[in-house]
């Protein structure tokens, strides 16, 4: 089937599926974003995104124009008429860490009473391995005649619309060739416009070229949440060693550009600091360790990475802590960067947030900023703590400055403009980017993570 011929749905248009919908529109494809989420859906069809994600809202738009990107919350306006579903609702954690599939299993049955026999249902949502088997299940129970496919994303929340488009693999699995072969078919339609369209989202065009990987449908299931368990073991390991760096006088960053400049092993991911966050990584560990248990296998490697990860906030507050004597009462304390990331406003167990939260019990009085994230964090951050709209206001007079999220203008602002706005000279420097030699010759008292 041509792209032409091709209508396409994509169930949930949160992170994941407004990002997927909106580029598959530019491709050729007739997409119906489907979101049960009144004022989220209101958002999409004035053109935008409902979360921030630099280059989202003009394709978005564009599409819309065009009409090939049809907003709606009716399964029975958009599923009858498309070829391929794509899944993409929420998998929120359940309190023992495992992932709550509630969304997931009521969208497929709901789906299932609406496509015709032959169609695909592609699952995007993260979900345990052996989820699928579950559902194909239910739709030979409901006998309905429908080929599953199981799709992960591998999008960086900040990136979402680059990693799509130039991306490192696409992985598709499942029991029938056919029906895999024709999902990838679609993300090889898109690579033929991503230039096309990351120019119209102000992205620059890159060579990248990536793998199609078609496997079965419980490895492909396993990929995505082992690949981003491995991220954040590379993580937690780096500020393992941070902590022991603390100890013995190292500087963390010198020991892994130097242990990351072994190729086998390679850089990324080994920045100590805060720790990871957001929708991702913490409830891909939890999950995978909880798939572990449902299956008789004990992970405790990723146990030990899910405890120094949860560590690390509290670690840095002991450390301006013992640089204050102890007390930080009365003091003022400046959080910058409540987003768990720079690029979106996202602030899913935010690093941020938790510095923030954990500062306040001590008796400081906490101001913070964030260029995306104040709306998303207002109701995460403690009563009592304070937000600003801009950097400037939130440092103005402050004791403690704590660089929390990598945004542009938090880590470009010179450690003397810093200095010349603060009242006290304790600068944190969560993320471990700042040079030290800087900050100290503006005055300024450094305090990083393993530095």
């Amino acid at each position: 089937m041509t792209p032409a011929d091709t209508t396409i749905t994509v169930l949930g248009a949160g992170y994941v599926g407004l990002t997927t919908a909106a580029l598959l529109a530019h491709a050729g494809y007739t997409v119906y974003a489907l979101e049960p989420n009144p004022e989220r859906l209101d958002v999409i069809k004035q053109g935008k995104s409902f979360f921030f994600e630099e280059g989202l809202d003009a394709i978005i738009k564009a599409a819309l124009d065009r009409g090939t990107l049809i907003p709606t919350d009716s399964y029975a306006d958009s599923v009858p008429r498309s070829h391929i579903v794509f899944s993409s609702v929420g998998t929120p954690d359940n309190p023992d860490g495992s992932s709550n599939l509630t969304y997931v299993f009521a969208a497929a049955r709901e789906a299932a009473a609406h496509l015709a026999p032959g169609s695909i249902y592609v699952q995007k949502s993260t979900v345990p391995v052996g989820t699928g088997t579950r559902i194909e299940a239910v739709f030979t129970e409901l006998g309905a005649s429908i080929h599953y496919v199981s799709n992960p994303e591998f999008l960086r929340e900040g990136t979402a619309l680059h990693d799509t488009l130039y991306f490192d693999r696409v992985v598709a699995g499942g029991n029938d060739s056919q029906a895999v072969d024709e999902v990838l078919a679609v993300y090889r339609q898109l690579e033929t416009w991503r230039d096309t369209i990351a120019t119209a989202a102000g992205i620059k065009p890159t060579t990248q070229t990536g793998q199609y990987i078609s496997t079965s449908l419980n490895s492909a299931e396993l990929i995505k949440v082992t690949a981003n368990a491995f991220l954040a073991l590379k993580i937690s390991f780096a500020n393992s060693i941070a902590k022991l760096s603390d100890e013995v006088g190292a500087d963390i960053v010198d020991v892994m550009d130097a242990v990351g400049a072994d190729k086998r092993i390679g850089r990324a991911f080994l920045q100590a600091g805060r720790g990871y966050g957001g929708g991702c990584f913490p409830k891909d560990v939890s999950g995978l360790i909880a798939s572990g248990l449902d299956h008789g296998v004990e992970l405790e490697i990723m146990h030990a990475a899910q405890a120094v990860n949860s560590s690390m906030p509290g670690y840095i507050v002991e450390k301006l802590l013992t640089s204050c004597d102890g007390n930080l009462s009365g003091k003022k304390v400046a959080v910058l960067g409540l987003a768990f990331k720079a690029g979106t406003s996202d602030v899913r167990r935010s690093p941020g947030i938790a510095l923030a939260n954990t500062i306040l019990r001590t008796g400081a009085q906490v101001t913070t900023y964030d260029p995306q994230a104040l709306g998303e964090a207002e109701e995460k951050l403690h009563d009592g703590i304070v937000q600003f709209d801009s950097l400037e206001k939130a440092i103005a007079g402050v004791d403690v400055v704590i660089i929390a999220t990598e945004w542009p203008e938090i880590i470009h602002y010179s450690a003397q403009r810093y200095a010349e706005a603060m009242q006290g000279t304790l600068f944190v420097d969560a993320i471990n980017h700042f040079d030290i030699a800087t900050v100290q010759q503006a005055g300024l008292r450094y305090i990083g993570v393993g530095r």
